[in-house]
């Protein structure tokens, strides 16, 4: 039988019509034309019905490989690879099929066949159905007419529309289980090495205890007790987090992190899920991505739409997150909530509808400052973050919330609606309000310094800093010096050129004695400015010249009496703390920091001998003057036990001993409590000093140390190079007094020239902190009006003076420090003290009775730049008031 051409009516006919006609064609009594048969269904244009006049394709083409129909991905039942072992299914111009052969004849047209049946009737056997699903790659639409004949009438057709195809099968892959088994492994593909986010290093204090994960078919290698989260960092993956912090304590509580995890049922909060060994994690699956645009959708249903006014815009956590993870789309239509902003004092601005509940500040509070100032309150859609009762936020590293809030709901307060962060130009510098040296980025645009933010160092100050160090930038606008100018005769300033100034004060230092002229470096001083005033009053015959907070007699012979010898991050491992004359928290607010993480994290003993102080962490008060620290030597104190029992012990004494007239009496003595306890060995040193100023271990090395007690009051002729805290009432009436400095603070008004110097933030100078960490700032911003560097005024002084220094540059200024404290110059090094207590001789002096009196009175006013702040008044005024 010759058939025809596929009728157009065939295609529009029902699955079940079309398949009683299709089996009809097979009988010999069928006449040649078969009508259509009637159907009440109404026929319905098709445009897929005219497939059989498109051009067909190459018989002896293969069919091109089918994945996909209509758009939608699809699973091959089957694998076909020729096999001469295999039984072949014979199409049309082969030979004639063997025994046992399958026949089946495919309708194909073009490449728009879509799914085929057959059914293989075995003799002697039940009948078997089987089915093999074929796909087009194209998915244009089913073709219309499928029958199935014996392959000897296939042969004998002279219809061109029709051709056979092989198909080829094995017995063993009858059953899915041998198929799976038989079924080639995919080659294992080699991925590309990655880098860790941040480039961060992960450490393993023993080997043996390293587990190795998968992340994205990546094997990597992590310490135990590692999270999921971690070990993705680790592998080169950024998971999205908003509770997430490194150094705060697991919430899990806003499910961005959200991972696949094999074997587990849904997915997993990756920051609380610890990894295992063996474990496969799937960062980048529908089922993560899908989590997590959920999550974001959640997240924005109460978020409100303040992006264009909100000062978090251009670097919000929400924001960067909701374009990289988020849908295109909300579905949530109803009323969004509301929330009242509450007042936490005059450097945190709250907007607190736009709070997400991340708890990253109330973990903040109360883990890292201290303070039990913010909570969570309520439940549901009445959940907000707030104080308890309505009270201000009194911690000293306050400022940090604005940091780690990844929304706009904490914001600073003096920065509010100044500036956006990509008008801002970025300088990583170093804050010079402390001894601690704090690592930070001042954004400027043009000659104004805008705000100041911390930069991640985790030998100093980790990631934080106190807020004296972060909002009192605005005092470096206010009050400055900006010509220089000589006091006439009737006690008013006048402005003159550098030329005039100069030449007054180098008239004036020739009309005095050698050992009549002083130096004082102020407490913001560089290094490169003292060994350059040192030379200079030297080379006048004076060695009157010491730096701010260091009295008559400091011995600084060896650096282990004036340093913190355990280092900074080295206090984490001590176990006890004996605190000597000495307020960590308002003297140094980093350290303090330090302190009260070791406190949390191992409960160490804290005992503190001094005038009754607020901490923020557990600390027993054993006294307030010298008598507590002769028990203490002497092995009569109740704490001598606590100290003996101690594996670790650090003792930290202030700086402001070192202005007391027994100064060498308590340092013997705190010296002998250390041999006792055994606080210094060649495995630990626990002895610290904590300095109060910037520039005091630099000057120390330097050797800027005062000579006598009673220098000051005999000086006719005082060059006071940033000096605000010396006592003037001191200085004689008929000296002649020099300020050399950037603020017009205390000093000024005693002082008959004023040459205007540079701030830290417009210069180039070296300090190194307590711990003798060196570092170095950067210029910001310009200097203001005709001000210039320190060391550049001294040495122009000199030249006018007669005795010219040697040098004309920063680096010339460098290698003379070389040779004096070689380790000023090996910048971004920490250069630990050589020697101990055992080569210092035995004192022989007594200590008296006065008890210790505390440093600072007023944590926000502390320097010439500080007091300057409007900032800084607003927070002494209302922070500070009883």
């Amino acid at each position: 039988m010759v058939m025809e051409k596929p009728q157009p009516w065939l295609m529009r006919l029902p699955p079940s019509t079309a398949h009683e006609w299709r089996r009809s064609i097979d009988h010999p009594q069928n006449p040649q034309h078969i009508q259509p048969p009637r159907t009440n269904q109404r026929v319905q244009k098709d445009p897929e019905a005219c497939l059989h006049k498109r051009r067909l394709p190459d018989p002896n083409t293969a069919p091109p490989e089918p994945d996909k129909i209509k758009g939608r991905e699809t699973e091959k039942r089957r694998t076909v690879t020729p096999n001469p072992q295999r039984r072949v299914l014979t199409t049309r111009g082969t030979t004639a099929p063997s025994e046992g052969t399958r026949r089946c004849t495919t309708g194909y047209s073009g490449v728009h066949n879509k799914i085929e049946k057959y059914t293989h009737t075995k003799k002697k056997k039940k009948k078997k159905k089987k089915t093999i699903q074929i796909h087009n790659a194209m998915g244009l639409g089913f073709l219309a007419s499928r029958t199935i004949r014996p392959a000897s009438r296939l042969l004998q057709s002279h219809n061109s529309n029709f051709f056979l195809r092989t198909i080829v099968s094995k017995p063993e892959l009858q059953s899915p289980e041998s198929a799976a088994v038989s079924e080639p492994e995919p080659p294992t593909q080699i991925l590309p090495p990655r880098n860790p986010v941040g480039g961060a290093r992960v450490h393993f204090s023993n080997p043996e205890d390293a587990i190795e994960v998968f992340v994205d078919g990546y094997a990597v290698k992590v310490p135990k007790g590692f999270t999921v989260l971690q070990a993705c960092e680790v592998a080169g993956v950024d998971i999205p987090r908003f509770c997430y912090h490194s150094r705060l304590s697991i919430a899990g509580n806003c499910r961005m992190c959200l991972v696949e995890v094999e074997k587990s049922p849904k997915p997993v909060a990756s920051c609380a899920m610890p990894a295992l060994p063996g474990m496969k994690i799937k960062t980048d699956t529908p089922i993560a991505k899908k989590a997590r645009e959920g999550v974001m959708e959640f997240l924005l249903m109460n978020h409100p739409l303040d992006c264009p006014i909100c000062d978090q815009g251009g670097e919000c956590d929400l924001q960067d997150q909701s374009m990289a993870f988020g849908s295109d789309r909300g579905r949530f239509t109803e009323m969004k909530r509301s929330v009242v902003d509450k007042n936490l004092g005059p450097l945190v601005k709250t907007v607190m509808t736009r709070c997400i509940q991340c708890t990253r500040c109330v973990r903040f509070a109360s883990e890292v400052a201290g303070v039990q100032d913010l909570g969570i309150l309520g439940r549901g859609s009445g959940e907000e973050i707030g104080t308890y009762v309505e009270k201000l936020m009194t911690s000293e590293l306050s400022g940090n919330v604005i940091d780690i809030c990844p929304v706009g709901a904490l914001t600073s307060k003096p920065f509010a609606f100044k500036a956006r962060n990509w008008e801002l130009k970025a300088t990583e510098t170093i804050d010079v309000s402390d001894a601690v040296g704090s690592n930070i980025r001042v954004d400027s645009r043009g000659p104004e310094v805008m705000r100041i933010i911390p930069r991640l160092n985790e030998d100093i100050n980790e990631e934080w800093i106190s807020d004296k160090t972060r909002f009192c930038y605005d005092g470096l606008k206010r009050q400055r010096l900006s010509d220089p100018m000589i006091r006439d005769s009737d006690g008013r300033f006048k402005a003159v050129s550098w030329r005039d100034a100069l030449a007054v004060v180098g008239d004036i230092i020739h009309q005095v004695k050698p050992d009549e002229i002083v130096g004082v470096a102020g407490q913001l001083s560089d290094a490169e400015s003292m060994m350059v005033l040192k030379d200079f009053v030297n080379r006048m015959g004076s060695d009157n010249v010491w730096c701010e907070g260091t009295a008559a007699g400091v011995d600084a012979d060896l650096r282990y009496s004036y340093l913190m010898n355990t280092s900074i991050s080295g206090l984490e491992n001590a176990d006890l703390f004996l605190l000597i004359g000495t307020q960590p928290r308002v003297e140094a607010a980093m350290v303090n920091a330090r302190i009260c993480k070791t406190v949390r994290a191992s409960n160490a003993k804290v005992g503190y001998v001094g005038p009754p102080a607020e901490f923020n962490y557990d600390c027993k008060h054993l006294g307030t003057g010298p008598d507590t620290l002769k028990e203490i030597a002497e092995g009569r104190h109740p704490f001598c036990a606590a100290l003996k029992n101690a594996k670790n012990p650090a003792i930290i004494v202030g700086a402001g001993l070192f202005n007391r007239t027994d100064k060498n009496a308590i340092l013997s003595s705190v010296e002998s409590i250390a041999q006792a306890n055994n606080v210094v060995r060649p495995d630990w040193n626990g002895l610290n000093f904590l300095l109060q100023y910037a520039a005091q271990a630099a000057a120390l090395d330097l050797g800027l140390i005062q000579q006598s007690a009673k220098a000051l009051e005999s000086a006719k002729f005082v060059y006071l190079m940033g000096a605000d805290d010396v006592d003037v009432d001191k200085i004689p009436k008929d000296a002649f007094v020099v300020y050399q400095g950037h603020h017009g603070d205390k000093a000024v008004y005693r002082a008959n020239v004023i040459l205007p110097a540079s701030a830290f933030t417009e210069k180039e100078g070296t300090y190194e902190n307590t711990e003798g960490f060196t570092q170095q700032t950067v210029p910001a911003v310009p200097t203001v009006g005709d001000a210039r560097d320190d060391w550049k005024i001294v040495r122009a002084l000199s030249e006018v003076s007669g005795v010219k220094l040697p040098y004309n540059s920063i680096e010339g200024v460098r290698s003379r420090i070389k040779s004096v404290a070689p380790n000023l110059v090996h910048t971004d090094e920490r250069e630990p003290a050589a020697f101990g207590p055992s080569l210092k001789p035995e004192c022989k002096e007594t200590m008296g009775t006065t008890p210790f009196q505390a440093v600072v009175e007023n944590f926000y006013m502390t320097n010439s730049i500080t007091r300057a702040s409007k900032i800084m008044a607003q927070c002494s005024a209302v922070l500070l008031k009883k």
